[in-house]
Parts: C-alpha cells; sequence; structure tokens
C-alpha cells in the first residue's frame, strides 16, 4: 500500500509517498482502509518535530480519518468489518490504511460522508470542548472568534451560534470573513496579516466590533493578536487559548488582572484521554447538530494522498479558508 511519510524533520516538501507494508491488528485494533484524511495545523508542526507529543519516524502526518474496517484484532467485538468508522489517531492518517485501537475509533453517523466524518472530529470536538465545557458559554453572550476564517474559527463560529451566542469573526481576509459570515457570524472584523504598528488601534477595532466587550475569546492564533484581543474583552470574560498559528505570545499579567477576566487553556488531547463521558457527549451533540443541518464541514479543498504535502503547505502558508481534507 501507498503512504506519505516523513522520514526526516522537514517541511510538507520534506514528505515522500512510498510503498509500504499492510498493517496488521494487534489485540483490541482494527485495520481501517482509509477514505479521507483531515488536514490540520499540528501535522505541520508534528513533521517538523515542534509538537508536543513526538513520533517516531517513519510516520505518515494526518490525525483524524474516515473509513472502512477491513480486519479486526483478537478481543475486539465493537466492530465488524464493513462497518463505516471514524477514528483520531495522532499520525498516520495520510495512508491507504491504518491499524487503529478501539478505544480511538467511533461510528460513523447515517447519512454523513467518508470526507465529513474525517474533518469533524479535531477542530468541532476542540470547539465544543472549549466554548462549553471550558468557556461556558452561554445564550445571549458575546463570542470573538480569532481566525474565524480557518478550520479551527469556522467550527468555533458554528458551536457558538449554535449554543446561543453573538459571534463576532476576526479574519486575516475579506475572503475569510465572507466565509465565517456564511457558517453563522453575525459580524466581523479585519485584522492585519503582519504585526502592526499600533496593536491598541487594533484593539479597538475589536472592541467596537463586539459592542464593547466579548463574553469570550476564542484565540487559535497567538502572536501579536492576542494582546489586542484581550484588550477588547468584558469583566469576567474568559479568554480561550487554542494554539498558536502566528507563534506563542507573551502576555502582560496586568491585563488579565485590569480586565478581571480568566485565562483557559485547552488541551483537547488530554481532554479525550481523561473524560470519556463528557468526550462521547459531545460527538452526540455534534451529531445531533449536524443531523439537524446545525453543522457544515466547512471543507473547502480535497488534495489526493500523493499531494499531502499541498494540503500541509496551505497551513503552513494561513492561506487555508475552513477545512482541507486529503482523499484516497
Amino acid at each position: 500500500m501507498r503512504a506519505l511519510l516523513s522520514c526526516e524533520p522537514g517541511g510538507p516538501d520534506s514528505l515522500k509517498l512510498l510503498d509500504v507494508a499492510e498493517p496488521v491488528a494487534g489485540p483490541r485494533q482494527v485495520v481501517i482502509a482509509v477514505k479521507a484524511c483531515g488536514v490540520n495545523y499540528p501535522d505541520l508542526l508534528t513533521i517538523q518535530d515542534l509538537y508536543q507529543v513526538k513520533t517516531a519516524r517513519p510516520f505518515a502526518p494526518g490525525a483524524e480519518i474516515a473509513g472502512v474496517v477491513t480486519s479486526l484484532g483478537a478481543e475486539v467485538d465493537e466492530f465488524a468489518v464493513g462497518d463505516r468508522v471514524a477514528a483520531r489517531i495522532g499520525t498516520g492518517g495520510m495512508a491507504e490504511a491504518v491499524a487503529v485501537d478501539v478505544g480511538r475509533c467511533a461510528p460513523i453517523a447515517d447519512g454523513m460522508s467518508f470526507v465529513d466524518a474525517a474533518v469533524m472530529q479535531f477542530t468541532f470536538e476542540t470547539a465544543l470542548y472549549a466554548l462549553r465545557n471550558r468557556a461556558g458559554l452561554q445564550p445571549g453572550e458575546t463570542a470573538l472568534i480569532l481566525g474565524g476564517g480557518g478550520g479551527v474559527g469556522i467550527a468555533a463560529v458554528q458551536v457558538a451560534r449554535n449554543l446561543g451566542a453573538t459571534v463576532i469573526a476576526a479574519a486575516s481576509s475579506e475572503e475569510k470573513l465572507a466565509f465565517a459570515r456564511s457558517h453563522g457570524a453575525t459580524g466581523g472584523v479585519l485584522y492585519p496579516t503582519d504585526t502592526p504598528q499600533d496593536r491598541k488601534a487594533v484593539g479597538q477595532r475589536f472592541k467596537e466590533a463586539v459592542g464593547g466587550g466579548a463574553d469570550v475569546v476564542i484565540d487559535p492564533v497567538g502572536g501579536w493578536l492576542t494582546d489586542p484581543a484581550i484588550r477588547c474583552i468584558a469583566d469576567g470574560g474568559r479568554y480561550v487559548v487554542l494554539g498558536f498559528t502566528a507563534g506563542i505570545p507573551s502576555l502582560p499579567l496586568n491585563l488579565p488582572l485590569l480586565k478581571n477576566c480568566d485565562v483557559l487553556g485547552v488541551n483537547w488531547r488530554t481532554f479525550t484521554l481523561t473524560q470519556p463521558e463528557a468526550l462521547r457527549d459531545n460527538k452526540s451533540q455534534l451529531e445531533r447538530w449536524y443531523a439537524e443541518g446545525l453543522l457544515s464541514s466547512g471543507i473547502t479543498a480535497e488534495f489526493a494522498l500523493a499531494d499531502g504535502g499541498r494540503a500541509i503547505q496551505r497551513l503552513a502558508e494561513r492561506s487555508a479558508v475552513g477545512k482541507v481534507v486529503v482523499v484516497m
């Protein structure tokens, strides 16, 4: 079978499409013929050895997949050959098949396509965990979503809307803002792609966009944006840290003090490992919204396996709008 492998640390152009041995299911594992693999920013970090979890090489990037069970390991009775399943796997997704622990697999809901099932794990589950479990977003509150046209952003826009919030998307281009509005944002604010001379002016722009103060700020971007974004938070607001596509910021701690706000970290990986009941509840909620037509996967680009490096490059350039998926 074929797999797109990282054989040494490097960028997307370092990946190699190679023939490898077919995977064999170990005890409590299934082998999945991969139909689709979602592409996420951690894929870029992982192949560069910059992610917090290191993976032994060679490995295929790709943390979320959907496909069909082709074989079962010993002691597996949750699934049968032919079942449609989605799985969160960390790495290994950009391959034609992969062996996966059954605890990482879930049935794909009726009526959901493989591409939608693949991409509606990592970002959508992160967004719901961040907004509902961590930030406690309430109906009628205002949520500012940074990177509102990206993969995490478009998931957070829809989840916040479904939780009853007024959603303001912030993005680096009019194209991304339009995409966020088409998925439920009621307002939008543009920020520069490069670090501006006057960050306070950007903070004022944010503050005007949210009507004086945001109850919740979702930040998967970081970098210079953190400073102006936290300046627009309301008294008692919650600033939720999801990632650092623009770099890890240094936050002046006088700002949380002056704003009387909370700064909350979100580690979705830890959540999936330590809170299985809450994870199942969140998955069920997302499936209900999808069935009711209240969630869109937000896929804007599909790539073949051989072009998986190009898919990751889209995220490296921060040019991706919505979700990107590799289709086998």
